[in-house]
């Protein structure tokens, strides 16, 4: 008896998505958050903004937006942070994914996102993000109120801010900054 094969998926076929998906091993897989992550990555995502338009440098992005990138060891062919930056160059048609690594990649942890079996998919999407090029990576934890940030110069030596604390993303975002509060605001 013969197996059939399924047909794998292209970036082509992750534009038609609705929603915040990525391409991995050929296949797409749907992410879905909850109230408070989504809220949180919005406190992100505007932060970005402000910071980006005052500076007429990089741009901000929320969770729908789609990074490709040559398939990865992993099989990983795009990124779909949280909330993000990036200070390159856009793609010739505006309506297209950006073709490359985000500068800046926050991810916010959803209600599933905890545990060991997490904990390691975060972190070979980590390895993922700084193999593409992203300068830095924020791991945010919703339930215990901490921004955890990573930078591929020195990937196994994070830090953690907490409440009362000024978070950066530096070097990916220079000058930026962000209360911790208002991250969990």
């Amino acid at each position: 008896m013969a197996s059939i094969g399924q047909v794998r998926a292209t970036l082509d076929d992750l534009y038609r998505m609705e929603g915040q998906a990525e391409l991995i091993g050929g296949r797409i897989v749907r992410m879905a958050t909850g109230h408070r992550p989504n809220q949180v990555a919005g406190n992100i995502f505007v932060s970005l903004r402000v910071y980006s338009r005052s500076r007429g440098k990089g741009h901000a992005y929320t969770d729908s937006m789609g990074f490709a990138v040559s398939e990865m060891p992993s099989g990983r062919e795009s990124f779909s942070p949280d909330a993000s930056y990036y200070d390159g160059p856009l793609p010739a048609n505006s309506m297209r994914f950006i073709e490359g690594p985000p500068t800046f990649a926050a991810e916010v942890r959803s209600e599933n996102d905890y545990g060991p079996a997490a904990n390691a998919e975060y972190a070979a999407k980590r390895v993922d993000y700084f193999a593409a090029g992203t300068l830095a990576v924020w791991d945010v934890d919703p339930l215990a109120e901490t921004v955890t940030l990573y930078r591929a110069a020195a990937p196994h030596q994070p830090v953690v801010f907490r409440k009362g604390a000024i978070a950066d993303a530096e070097p990916a975002v220079p000058g930026w900054r962000m209360t911790v509060d208002d991250v969990f605001a």
